[in-house]
C-alpha cells in the first residue's frame, strides 16, 4: 500500500461511520489510510448521545504531524462540527493544493442529531469548498446549502450547479434520500452532468453510507482515477457493501466494507 489517503472526520464509537468507516474503506481498496480526528462521539446504532469536539489547535497538531512526515495523495473531510476546526482544516489544506480533497459536508446524523454547529456552514462553504476537488452532499444537505428544494433529478442538477459556483471543482449530489425503486447520483464537473443510476438495495442497514462513498472516491482518486472514474468505482464499491449490509445492534446496522477486498467485484 504505497498510496496514502487521509480521513479528517469524527470518531463513531459504533464503527459504522467517521474515521473508522473511512479507514476500513481505504484498506479494502488497497490504500493506506491515516486519520485526523475532529470530534469524539458517544453513539450506537440508534442515536448520537453526545459529541466531544477536539480543540481546533489539536486538530492542527494532528494535521501537521501527518503532513510533516507522510506524503498524502488525497484527503476527505467528514464531520468537522465547529467553525474553528473548519478553519484549521482549510488553513492546512490551502498550503497543499496537490492533495485532491473530497469534502463530505456532514451536517446532521441520520437519526437527526446536529453534527455541524450553527454558523459553521458558512465557514465550510467560504473556506473549504473552494479547496475541494469534489463536494458530496446528499439531497438534504444540497437543499440546505442552496435553498433549492431538491426533490427530483432536475433539482439535483440545479443544486449541483449552484454548489459548483461556490468554488469546488466538481459536485456529486447523492440521491439516496429520495423515494423510488432506483437511486440516482448526479455528478457535475467541468460543465457536464453525469448520472449514476442503480437499483435501490432493500436494507435498513445503511449507517455510514455517505462516509464510505466519499472515502471510496478518495481512495480511487489517490490511485490516479479521474473524478468520473473515481465515482464509478465508488458506486460499485457501495453496491457490494450494501448487498452485504448487516445488523450490529437495535438500529440501522453497518454496510460490509470488506466485500470489495474479498474480491466480490
Amino acid at each position: 500500500m504505497t498510496v496514502k489517503a487521509l480521513s479528517i472526520a469524527g470518531f463513531d464509537t459504533s464503527g459504522g461511520a467517521g474515521v473508522l468507516a473511512d479507514i476500513k474503506t481505504f484498506a479494502a481498496m488497497g490504500v493506506y489510510g491515516v486519520s485526523v480526528v475532529t470530534a469524539l462521539t458517544a453513539q450506537n446504532t440508534t442515536s448520537v448521545r453526545s459529541v466531544f469536539p477536539v480543540p481546533s489547535a489539536f486538530v492542527m497538531e494532528q494535521l501537521n504531524a501527518i503532513f510533516d512526515d507522510i506524503k498524502i495523495s488525497s484527503a476527505k473531510t467528514g464531520m468537522l462540527y465547529e467553525t474553528g476546526v473548519v478553519l484549521a482544516v482549510a488553513e492546512a489544506l490551502s498550503c497543499r493544493p496537490q492533495i485532491k480533497t473530497v469534502v463530505d459536508p456532514v451536517m446532521t446524523a441520520s437519526s437527526g442529531e446536529t453534527l455541524l454547529m450553527p454558523g459553521s456552514a458558512e465557514a465550510l462553504v467560504m473556506k473549504l469548498f473552494p479547496l475541494a476537488y469534489l463536494v458530496t452532499p446528499n439531497t438534504v444537505e444540497a437543499s440546505m446549502l442552496t435553498g433549492v428544494a431538491v426533490t427530483d433529478l432536475e433539482s439535483m442538477k440545479e443544486a449541483a450547479k449552484k454548489i459548483a459556483r461556490l468554488g469546488p471543482k466538481s459536485v456529486l449530489v447523492k440521491g439516496g434520500h429520495l423515494a423510488g425503486d432506483d437511486v440516482t447520483d448526479v455528478l457535475y464537473t467541468e460543465g457536464e452532468i453525469f448520472k449514476f443510476r442503480k437499483k435501490r438495495i432493500a436494507t435498513i442497514h445503511t449507517h455510514g453510507t455517505g462516509c464510505a462513498l466519499s472515502a471510496a472516491i478518495t481512495a480511487a482518486l489517490a490511485q490516479g482515477a479521474d473524478v468520473v472514474a473515481a465515482v464509478e468505482i465508488a458506486e460499485r464499491f457501495m453496491e457490494k457493501a450494501l448487498q452485504g449490509a448487516f445488523p450490529i445492534g437495535a438500529g440501522p446496522g453497518s454496510i460490509d466494507h470488506m466485500a470489495w477486498i474479498r474480491g466480490e467485484k
